[in-house]
């Protein structure tokens, strides 16, 4: 092994703060990058009420422009996946949030269900680096122990963002068009990458980041441990990329909610989201200091997890806004309690240096999900025009993905990679 260089001879980017509180700072940034990351997703889908009267496309159409970012999105993982591992989590973060910032400033410059997809391309394959850095960074600078609860607390960030985006995009589409809330958003996340570039530091050498060689993704699919968490979000991400560009129509269609009367039924489901995004992160951390094994620990806290989401089935049958509103949000607590953990496994189950790739992997096969469940949702509801079927679908599929993730992975043992 290579002796690591003394501090006078380390360069700046590698003479990194002590991990106490500097960790917690870079946690911060990777809460707000999360957030920029979902309002500018989420802007579509609180604009598309008002944009299918205005430019006219069918709900297979739509499905259609979802599509074309989940592609996007899923092509993008398994590249940034490893892109985040070889160029290092500081320049390829900042690199992938010029590329989505870039894309959705581009929304705002087409009128075509063309343009649209074309803009939900690049938007998609930019945002893909997203998870992957965060997740790749958490693992860096966290110990075990801490792991979950940080990445629940940069995962609440979605939860912020897709509360934030029904609060000011039906404001600034209504006074200065829905042009601008594309223009907004898409230079809030090029604000970003600024102090990211500024304040982020690798580890030190002998630091929490484990040591060795970079692992190409092909040589990880192999293991039974990366199909665990490839299933987990195969099965599990599509429920929350239905809610993501789905429940604004949704509340349009079935409550008759106009674009300004969205923001207090989504501001409710997001915030119930953000708490049980934290709740998701902290009680496996809880348990941990009272001697439970990762196994044991990580498990029951998505069991219980799954079990939350259940009622949502229940939420197309309420004809009581409230009590609509208060299933999806339980559910949309559960998905990201759930999430945490599951987002976390990557980092249980392999060493730092393969922990983006495999999140990249996994995210792969969330974004495939996505496809599959927005092209099943666009048939549905032209042909059907019901959302029972996909609601019932959404609540079903967490108990299901917890049986696969324990038969594939038992002990949570992690993967014996032979480097």
């Amino acid at each position: 092994m290579v002796p690591a260089p003394s501090i006078a001879s380390r360069s700046p980017l590698s003479a990194a703060p002590a991990p106490s509180s500097y960790r917690w700072r870079i946690c911060a940034l990777l809460f707000f990058a999360t957030t920029v990351n979902y309002v500018d997703r989420q802007v579509l889908g609180v604009l598309a009420p008002e944009l299918q009267r205005a430019i006219g496309w069918s709900e297979i159409q739509y499905s259609n422009i979802v599509n074309a970012f989940q592609g996007a999105y899923a092509i993008g993982l398994l590249l940034a996946g490893r892109f985040i591992d070889r160029a290092g989590t500081r320049l390829g973060y900042a690199a992938a949030t010029g590329l989505w910032s870039l894309a959705t400033v581009g929304h705002a410059l087409v009128r075509t269900v063309a343009g649209f997809g074309l803009a939900r391309f690049f938007l998609g394959l930019g945002e893909s680096g997203n998870f992957p850095a965060a997740v790749k960074t958490v693992a860096e600078w966290f110990p075990k122990s801490e792991r979950a609860l940080a990445t629940g607390i940069f995962n609440s960030g979605a939860n912020i963002g897709a509360t934030l985006a029904p609060l000011a995009v039906p404001w600034l589409a209504v006074r200065y068009g829905w042009q601008s809330a594309f223009l907004l958003t898409g230079a809030l996340s090029a604000f970003w990458i600024l102090p990211w570039l500024v304040v982020y530091r690798r580890p030190a050498p002998g630091g929490l980041a484990d040591a060795g060689p970079k692992i190409p993704w092909a040589r990880l699919i192999v293991y039974r441990q990366a199909w665990a968490v490839l299933l987990g979000k195969f099965i599990t991400d599509p429920t929350w990329w239905f809610l993501m560009f789905w429940l604004p129509k949704f509340l349009h269609e079935r409550h008759g909610l106009s674009l300004t009367q969205l923001g207090w039924p989504l501001v409710v489901v997001y915030n119930m989201a953000t708490l049980g995004s934290l709740a998701g992160g902290w009680l496996p951390s809880r348990l941990f200091q009272r001697g439970w094994s990762v196994n044991r620990a990580r498990k029951t806290a998505m069991l219980i997890c799954a079990l939350a989401v259940l009622p949502i089935v229940f939420a197309p049958q309420a004809s009581d806004l409230r009590v609509a509103v208060a299933l999806i949000g339980l559910a949309a607590a559960a998905h990201q309690g759930w999430s945490a953990n599951l987002l976390t496994l990557a980092s249980d189950l392999f060493p730092q240096p393969a922990v983006a790739s495999v999140s990249g992997f996994a995210g792969f096969g969330g974004a495939i999900g996505g496809m599959c469940i927005s092209t099943f949702t666009g048939f549905v509801l032209q042909m059907a025009h019901s959302y029972v079927p996909v609601f019932l679908l959404a609540g079903s599929v967490y108990l299901a993905a917890l049986f696969l993730i324990h038969a594939l992975a038992p002990r949570l043992q992690p993967a014996a990679l032979e480097i």
